[in-house]
């Protein structure tokens, strides 16, 4: 059944106000280039302000700044992009599971499910692990002894949680991702490595979202842990003991080494390495591909991406870019200097 809604019964749900037509029903949500009579599409970039003189959208979702740019009935947001995203989440919701354990999913000892989650088959729930109300765990999921996973969770297929890690509510968590594995602890010994054994949990909040094969270490000692309304891409390894602030968003491939501490409401672009035991403040961006090898203390947009060289010269040139901006200070005030001893040395000329 496709669900619909008129744009009077959106802005009724989700704030906003409409300028023309509020009785046109809405399908579905797409881009101002793509976009037909019965769907919704959005300008959130100046760029794209083109297509919207040409869209055959049905309605058009629309900052402040823009409500005058069309006559198209349209739904005004202080924040465009955000609304965009709670109609796409209205327009496609997603399937209800239903509660229940199937057949083939093997349940341990002591293992306490809510009545209303949905365990699906061939799913493995470990001995006193505690599965909350209307909780989703899909196909082949993995739940280690003593576990915790809240409310209203979502595990897609194949997500593994070690023993006695604790996950808040409203997890979204996407196809291969490990929570709680073994962090990366050895001691070397007489020539051989000797494991040390990793003791810590993984410890998840509300509103958490893990993409598909990102791994997230349990502590060596004390717990790994992952704050509020963390959003978390693919691919992302976050190693024992890391600490990542409420509201932080990472992109994929980022790896973040052990005992590391990230503020909240940070922003890490895509294939960042970070290095252990660093604190990053709150409120800092950090370009796709920069390295950080040193804590950063203050907010604000970092980047560090450098041509890659023979090791000694990268050394050599990275001390010397860290101190361009005096060296072009310097460089200035010599070149005012020799000007001046130019213009005195012209008055001299009989």
């Amino acid at each position: 059944m496709t669900v619909s809604y008129r744009l009077s019964e959106i802005v009724a749900q989700l704030g906003g106000r409409v300028m023309g037509d509020a009785g046109v029903r809405i399908t579905q949500i797409a881009t101002l280039e793509n976009a037909q009579p019965d769907q919704i599409s959005f300008l959130t970039n100046s760029k794209y302000r083109a297509q919207l003189a040409a869209t055959k959208a049905g309605a058009v979702i629309l900052a402040e700044a823009d409500a005058d740019e069309t006559g198209l009935p349209r739904i005004i947001s202080d924040n465009a992009y955000a609304y965009f995203a709670k109609v796409s989440a209205l327009l496609n919701p997603l399937p209800e599971a239903k509660p229940g354990i199937h057949p083939s999913a093997v349940i341990g000892a002591g293992a306490k499910i809510d009545a209303t989650a949905s365990i699906a088959a061939t799913a493995v729930i470990g001995d006193g692990a505690t599965i909350g109300a209307h909780s989703v765990i899909g196909e082949g999921c993995c739940i280690g002894a003593n576990a915790i996973v809240g409310s209203h969770a979502r595990l897609y297929p194949r997500v593994v949680i070690y023993r006695d890690c604790v996950i808040g509510d409203n997890l979204i968590a996407h196809s291969g991702a490990v929570i709680g594995a073994d962090g990366f602890g050895f001691a070397m010994d007489e020539g051989r490595w000797i494991k040390i054994q990793q003791i810590g949990r993984v410890v998840i909040g509300n509103d958490v979202e893990i993409g598909a094969n990102t791994t997230i270490d349990r502590g060596a000692l004390n717990d790994t842990v992952i704050e509020d309304g963390v959003k978390l891409d693919n691919q992302i390894q976050v190693a024992h003991n890391v600490r990542i602030g409420a509201h932080t968003a990472i992109a994929g491939c980022v790896g973040i080494a052990g005992s590391t501490t990230i503020g909240r409401y940070c922003r890490i672009g895509g294939s960042a390495g970070i290095l252990g035991h660093l604190h990053i403040a709150d409120h800092v961006e950090i370009a796709a591909f920069t390295l950080i090898g040193k804590s950063i203390r203050e907010a604000g947009s970092y980047a560090a991406i450098f041509p890659f060289a023979k090791s000694e010269d990268w050394r050599k040139n990275t001390v010397h870019l860290r101190h361009l901006d005096d060296l072009v200070k310097r460089v200035k005030a010599l070149e005012q200097e020799l000007g001046s001893l130019n213009l005195e040395s012209l008055k001299r000329i009989p």
